[in-house]
């Protein structure tokens, strides 16, 4: 009876395993289907620099499009697909998840912000980027701090986290203003110069990136932030198996030091990593 009683267990133990293991070895859609055609689809917001951005050539560029290059350069290696295609497909603020979540791209390589609102549609690469939230303003207006907006128009860009986190930080010290939104970083930039905006409101490092377009001392970026933006890549969520290979391939930058000349490439124009980006790569360096 022992003897059954063990080979009974022995015959549970070993069921339970190959369970396991069959759910491990559980085929991914989108890596299957990546390998089928050697193609990986990625999508990108024009405008965005210098994290993503149209370059005159017509080639999306910029931080967040070279570290999906070398997402696809690790897939495209661990699945033995010597010559990977990357197709990019434009996107914007307000359709960059409905892309990832319906299928028309892999992932988005942009500078969308990790929020658990958005958990709800889509899921998210390690992050990329630690941010946060400022205000564009003209130098000769002498706005200095958030409480300087009291009755100003200040442009922003719809669906992105900027805007709801700007008035819940404009409601919380009482200095109401008026929102006018845009399309680009570029057309915020324009009516500010114009004068028929007071500010433009957007993440700091997007708005150093526009202000550095610009050449001139005619604007300045006020003393506060309002918010804070860690950045991602974003995947769907019904796919872990592809966020582990995505993921694979960012933790290998950030081990392996090769981080190091995409941000000098792309951001070091913009100052060196602060502590809290520094911080951001070494707690992200995780163990294989």
């Amino acid at each position: 009876m022992l003897i059954v009683i063990k080979s009974l267990r022995l015959f549970l133990c070993a069921l339970a395993v190959s369970g396991v293991v069959g759910i491990a070895a559980a085929a991914s859609p989108t890596l299957d289907r990546i390998k089928a055609t050697g193609t990986i689809t990625f999508a990108y917001r024009d405008g965005a620099a210098p994290f993503s951005f149209k370059a005159r050539n017509g080639h999306p560029h910029g931080y967040s499009v070279e570290l999906c290059e070398k997402v696809a350069a690790a897939i495209g290696k661990a699945l033995a697909v010597p010559a990977m295609k990357v197709e990019w497909r434009p996107v914007d603020a307000v359709n960059r998840l409905d892309a990832v979540a319906s299928g028309l791209a892999d992932a988005e390589c942009g500078t969308t912000t990790i929020t658990l609102a958005r958990m709800e549609r889509v899921d998210f690469s390690v992050p990329i980027f630690v941010d946060g939230g400022s205000v564009l303003v003209r130098a000769k207006d002498h706005l200095a701090r958030l409480t300087d907006l009291k009755g100003r128009r200040i442009a922003v860009i719809p669906g992105t986290t900027t805007l709801p986190a700007l008035q819940k930080a404009l409601k919380v010290i009482d200095v109401p203003a008026e929102f006018v939104t845009v399309k680009t970083g570029a057309e915020g930039v324009a009516l500010l110069l114009s004068g028929k905006v007071d500010a433009y409101a957007s993440d700091r490092v997007v708005l150093a990136g526009l202000k550095l377009e610009q050449g001139n001392d005619e604007l300045e970026l006020i003393n506060q932030d309002f918010s804070f933006e860690p950045y991602a890549l974003v995947v769907r969520r019904d796919d872990p198996d592809f966020r582990l290979a995505v993921n694979r391939a960012l933790v290998g930058l950030y081990k392996s030091g090769e981080i190091d000349p995409v941000y000098v490439k792309w951001l070091a124009p913009l100052g060196q990593p602060g502590p809290l980006l520094n911080a951001m790569f070494y707690l992200n360096s995780l163990p294989e």
